[in-house]
């Protein structure tokens, strides 16, 4: 039996990790944040003082780089190098440099084959920017979520603020504007709407009212 595959892409801060890690608790299937990837192969930019957008040096730092997802408990944990870095991927700087790197050719060719072998041996559901596009064209449910800059900018601030991260909203807003550029605007696998993809708007919705929209559109689409 072919597994089930469901893509969910969108801009940064439009809710894709929390309501994807819902879904898939609900439906018994794993999910899979390529974000996380990338943001593993920022830190690991970061830690050697390689500027992210570097790309010679980004990838020569690819030769001895080993980014795994472990699914521990039913939570997806990343490791780089055997050391797990799932908290330390989280922060701004991380995410900036996900952003930059993620533009490199080499860096997505390194994880393309990682994604789609979990997706081949897995019902998942997998989110990120070019999921639907180019990692999983063939997925059986694509969708997309968004939100405004502003709304996913609030959520960001909360998020990191929770956390005990000290941000300034208006430098997370700048931030989140920022990379919706540079995600769009990229040559390779620029960040948009699969033709086949269902668009999702999250501005005026709950966390709850959000992952509901998601699972009732999976089920109509499932046939259940």
């Amino acid at each position: 039996m072919n597994s089930i595959n469901i893509a969910i892409d969108g801009p940064a801060g439009a809710g894709k990790s929390t309501i994807a890690k819902s879904a898939s608790r609900k439906l018994g299937f794993i999910y899979v944040d390529t974000g996380a990837l990338y943001r593993a192969v920022g830190v690991n930019a970061l830690r050697r003082s390689i500027t992210p957008s570097d790309a010679e040096n980004v990838e020569k730092s690819l030769a001895d780089i080993k980014v795994e997802l472990k699914f521990i408990d039913g939570q997806q944990r990343v490791y780089l190098n055997g050391e797990d870095v799932s908290e330390e991927i989280r922060t701004p700087a991380a995410s900036m440099a996900a952003s930059d790197v993620s533009a490199i050719p080499a860096v997505r060719a390194f994880l393309f084959d990682l994604q789609r072998d979990i997706a081949s041996k897995n019902n998942c559901i997998m989110d990120g920017r070019d999921i639907g596009t180019v990692v999983l064209p063939d997925a059986q449910i694509k969708i997309f979520l968004t939100a405004s800059a502003e709304a996913r900018a609030k959520r960001r601030y909360a998020e990191l603020t929770e956390k005990g991260i000290e941000v300034d909203y208006n430098n997370v807003l700048e931030e989140m504007i920022q990379r919706d550029y540079n995600d769009s605007h990229r040559e390779i696998a620029p960040l948009k709407p699969a033709g086949d993809s269902v668009i999702i708007d999250t501005t005026d919705l709950s966390l709850e009212q959000s992952i509901d929209a998601v699972l009732s559109l999976i089920s109509q689409k499932l046939g259940k």
